[in-house]
């Protein structure tokens, strides 16, 4: 089950990548996560880990699967029966604005019902995540 949602932005793709990646600071712009913990020292990296508190959802501790500075990461949670993979990607448009594509993708036999189940929720919260990003963005372009 994939969902996903995307918004253009009027910052530069340098501005929403700074924004995007500085992950413990999401819930200042985006009421859905409470928190979100940095389980290893430095930079987003593959292998990263953190720990993400969202409202109306058990916490979950995702490792950063992919990267490609500047442009794109993906995070997973993996538990038996299901894999919750986030996708963020930022693609420069020609005005200098940025197009920004949020992506959630739920696999396994678990993870299908569970998507299913959230479905809501997890379009309610890509969006949120998508509104304040570009909000964050643009308001400390410059």
């Amino acid at each position: 089950m994939e969902q996903r949602t995307s918004i253009d932005v009027a910052a530069s793709p340098e501005r929403v990548w700074e924004v995007l990646v500085d992950v413990e600071r999401w819930p200042e712009w985006t009421d859905s996560v409470n928190s979100v913990r940095p389980l290893d020292a430095g930079p987003l990296v593959v292998g990263s880990r953190v720990e993400i508190s969202q409202p109306r959802l058990p916490t979950g501790r995702y490792t950063v699967t992919a990267l490609d500075p500047g442009r794109a990461f993906t995070w997973e949670q993996r538990q038996p029966g299901s894999t919750v993979s986030a996708h963020h990607e930022c693609a420069p448009l020609p005005d200098g604005g940025t197009r920004v594509e949020l992506r959630v993708v739920m696999s396994g036999a678990v993870g299908a019902v569970v998507g299913r189940l959230y479905r809501r929720l997890t379009d309610r919260y890509l969006a949120m995540e998508a509104a304040g990003l570009k909000t964050r963005a643009e308001r400390t372009a410059g």
